[in-house]
């Protein structure tokens, strides 16, 4: 593998696990410092940290509740601090509320209005800080849902609610940064083998029944997506700027 990131300091949210601990092991065999985000898996992040060091890389992990806006400049700081760089920013932390229709009366509204808040508030603030600080020429990543694009099943409206606010919000971004070559892109996974997949799972329809929906019927890799994040954090996608790639088999064709 080229170390075609050599010499680049990168942040992923919520990189103690599935998703995010794969981008972050992906970034660092390419020869990118990581800094990783956890909120409450410490134990995991150190262990995420440990792996990224063993692959020669300079590592660190940093908690920050995305939940509270306030944690956002301390997180960009410290990372300014450790590395006094920052090229990458992969917001990739958030959380699947999921299950309820918007007319269910036991639907908890204060669980999904934290959803809102860690997965759009927390990420826009993170953004916010990051972006006077990044090099010219950097990259922000966005880590969205096929669910913010389309939707085939009900009880999901808030979760596809904030992935398709992130999904304007990143193309307004590639606008606003664009004259200093900082790419903003989306990635919009369908289903992974994640512990968030896995949380909701049982209130979602019938698995087989979704795969049937894909064209290439199996759910992605958490390989294949952490792969396409490198490639828009790579040289070779520097022009490419306020896209949103689907990564789903198909579905929604």
């Amino acid at each position: 593998m080229t170390k075609s990131l050599n010499g680049k300091v990168a942040i992923v949210t919520g990189g103690s696990r599935g998703l995010g601990a794969v981008i972050a092991e992906q970034l660092a065999e390419r020869g990118a410092a990581v800094a990783i985000t956890y909120a409450t898996s410490a134990d995991k992040a150190e262990a995420v940290v440990a792996k990224l060091k063993a692959k020669e890389a300079r590592a660190i992990a940093i908690k920050s509740d995305q939940s509270d806006l306030a944690s956002a400049k301390p997180l960009i700081d410290a990372v300014m601090a450790e590395f006094g760089q920052l090229d990458i920013l992969v917001n990739n932390a958030g959380i699947a509320i999921q299950g309820h229709k918007v007319d269910d009366p036991a639907l908890d509204g204060d669980a999904y209005n934290r959803q809102w808040q860690v997965n759009v508030l927390g990420t826009i603030a993170n953004t916010r800080a990051a972006a006077p600080k990044m090099n010219d020429g950097g990259r922000i990543i966005f880590i969205g849902s096929l669910l913010g694009a389309y939707v085939p099943f009900p009880g999901v409206a808030d979760y596809a609610g904030t992935k398709t606010a992130l999904v304007g919000y990143a193309r307004g971004i590639a606008r606003d940064l664009g004259p200093r070559n900082i790419t903003v892109n989306v990635i919009q996974p369908g289903i992974m083998p994640t512990d968030m997949a896995a949380d909701v799972a049982g209130e979602l329809p019938n698995r087989d029944a979704i795969l049937d929906m894909h064209p290439i019927r199996r759910i992605a890799t958490l390989e294949e997506v952490a792969d396409a994040v490198c490639f828009m954090a790579g040289p070779s996608a520097g022009y490419i700027t306020g896209e949103t790639l689907n990564m789903a088999g198909g579905l929604g064709i």
